[in-house]
């Protein structure tokens, strides 16, 4: 079966994009299925929220400068079938660095395509910046299709409005034709709040069926576990974060087609 590449993205900060991107890729892993997380937002939350360190010359900076390929930046994690390729702060400068060539949104495929026809991997996420700059774009250039976490609060719906404007330009214009909203995640619920249950209500209106079933709590545990290292699955197995994380993989497998 051919790689399946998923990019994790909200412009919007602090809507669980990363916790998202880290937490699937681990679930997928752990699912039996070999998967790679490319940490592509220069804060590298990612690369920490693993347990590796983010040092300088190890991301895919260079590589989108035309130095290098990504292959060599690929490093195992301590969780089984799961690796990645980390970040830095460099990367910040790839928005203002990388030529504006013809195909300049298109080097992230570019970059990847070896990896994928290796066949080494079932899934590859991408951790987004939250910004719908070069780096989100040249995500949504190798995507099959975007991921996208919506906070439960009354500006949800602004998060995923731009992104919707940009995903048609970029079927249109060639960048990438076979890119699709893979869906919606609706995160930090609280179903105490009323507000929650209304903007889920909501956010269903008008999404429909793209709206994953599966409600990702805000919870204690979730938000420790990346001071750790590690996934929730890893750093506490049987929390409420760490089904619902489960739960939420299973949806996306199916909708991947890599499961029936």
């Amino acid at each position: 079966m051919p790689t399946k590449i998923i990019a994790v993205a909200n412009q919007k900060g602090g809507v669980g994009k990363t916790t998202t991107a880290v937490n699937v890729a681990a679930c997928i892993a752990a699912a039996g299925h070999p998967t790679l997380l490319l940490d592509l937002d220069p804060q590298a939350n990612a690369t920490s929220g693993l347990g590796i360190e983010k040092l300088e010359g190890t991301s895919s900076y260079r590589p989108f400068l035309g130095e290098g390929g990504l292959v060599d930046k690929i490093q195992a994690t301590a969780f089984e079938r799961l690796d990645l390729i980390p970040s830095e702060v460099d990367l910040c400068a790839v928005e203002i660095e990388m030529v504006r060539g013809e195909n300049h949104l298109r080097r992230a495929a570019e970059l990847l395509a070896p990896i994928v026809e290796s066949g080494r991997y079932a899934v590859i996420i991408i951790d987004c910046p939250p910004a719908l700059g070069v780096l989100t774009l040249n995500a949504f250039g190798a995507a099959d299709g975007i991921l996208v976490p919506l906070q439960c609060e009354y500006y949800a719906l602004e998060g995923i409005s731009m992104i919707h404007r940009v995903l048609e330009p970029i079927r249109q214009t060639g960048v990438n034709p076979k890119l699709e909203l893979l869906g919606v995640v609706m995160t930090m619920f609280d179903g105490r709040t009323r507000l929650c249950n209304q903007v889920v209500s909501e956010v269903r209106q008008h999404f429909g069926e793209a709206v994953f079933e599966t409600l990702i709590p805000r919870t204690t545990r979730l938000a420790e576990a990346p001071s750790f290292g590690k996934p929730i699955i890893h750093y506490d197995r049987y929390s409420a974060g760490a089904a619902a994380y489960e739960v939420l993989t299973q949806e996306i497998l199916k909708r991947l087609k890599i499961i029936a």
